[in-house]
């Protein structure tokens, strides 16, 4: 790292005090956020260094989540040490291999199903030692719908707001409405195949900092409808199922809701996240200069489209989603 990077500095000093020996971190990543991470080799024992500018992000949320999901043993990192006040974590190692990169046809079933058996252990967690968990309401789920047509309909493509609006205020309020008619159960937010960590035979989870208390289907739908990957129907048709019958043995749903009622829930749940994820990926290309994501807009616009297309009430959007918002985002991706 330069030298005229000062937050670097600054950790590489920390680093230096707590270890009291030289160190030479190496940044392996930042994420959709403003964290950089670096990993640090001390007597053979790896671990990672997390730089979270407190003024953007603070890291308090990181390290009571961390301590809520180790104690209903959810396999996190243990946060070592820790300086609230400067952004800095020193984490244990987790390892390089996420589930993202081992996932194929012939594994899907095996690392999914252990991936939806550790949902009922975060749906648990609805606090920390401190306080409650914030609640994924209505005004939540309004703001994350806002992303995408204040970031990818107005901001990418242009589009006019009227237009925009005809075309999806119907649906929000029915996507609203479908978050919270589900149970409300612990909920990690970011629950996909790039934040669970394969180590020793074992799924580890990731990115957890952004807990909140919300909708039963939301992680199992933001794995199975992974904005990075798409897998047949009906594989995800097997994991639903496998997903709502330990819900339901797990008494996190209600043994009189049907599997019907389920998929309903599940599907529009996909719907929202698809919407806030095309949003955030425009967001992040021209609020953060972080292009790469713009190349994952179009999965989620066609997981809106095919799956809208399925319910009465939202064909409008589909529609509109596949005959206007993809072509136009195909011309702007080619500079047309």
């Amino acid at each position: 790292m330069p030298l005229s990077d000062p937050r670097f500095l600054q950790l590489n000093a920390w680093l230096n005090q707590y270890f009291k020996v030289k160190v030479s971190p190496k940044l392996i990543s930042g994420d959709a956020s403003f964290r950089r991470y670096f990993r640090v080799i001390i007597d053979n024992i790896s671990y990672i260094v997390v730089d979270s500018p407190p003024n953007l992000i603070e890291i308090t949320p990181f390290i009571q989540l961390a301590d809520s999901y180790s104690k209903q043993g959810i396999a996190v990192p243990e946060v070592i040490a820790s300086d609230k006040a400067q952004g800095f974590m020193l984490l244990s190692d987790l390892g390089d291999v996420q589930l993202l990169s081992v996932l194929a046809k012939g594994t899907l079933q095996q690392y999914y199903s252990q991936a939806l058996v550790l949902l009922n252990d975060i749906a648990r967690v609805t606090r920390t030692e401190s306080a409650a968990l914030a609640q994924y309401d209505a005004a939540f789920v309004v703001r994350e719908l806002a992303i995408f047509t204040e970031w990818l309909a107005l901001h990418h493509l242009g589009l006019d707001v009227d237009e925009v609006k005809a075309n999806t205020d119907d649906a929000f309020k029915i996507l609203v409405d479908n978050a919270l008619a589900q149970p409300q159960v612990g909920m990690h937010r970011d629950y996909h195949s790039r934040n669970l960590m394969l180590q020793g035979g074992e799924l580890k989870v990731i990115d957890f900092q952004d807990a909140v208390i919300g909708p039963v289907t939301y992680d199992a739908v933001s794995l199975l409808r992974d904005c990075y990957i798409r897998w047949p129907d009906s594989d995800i048709e097997s994991l639903m199922q496998r997903h709502y019958d330990q819900c339901v043995s797990g008494g996190l749903i209600d043994a009189e809701v049907k599997f019907e009622q389920y998929r309903r829930w599940f599907d529009l749940m996909g719907i929202q996240r698809h919407l806030k994820a095309a949003g955030i990926f425009a967001r992040l290309n021209y609020r953060d200069g972080k292009p790469a994501y713009m190349a994952d807009i179009p999965l989620t616009l066609e997981y809106i489209r095919d799956i809208a297309g399925r319910y009465n009430e939202l064909q409008v959007l589909g529609g509109w989603i596949g005959e206007v918002i993809i072509p136009a985002v195909k011309a702007k991706s080619k500079g047309r």
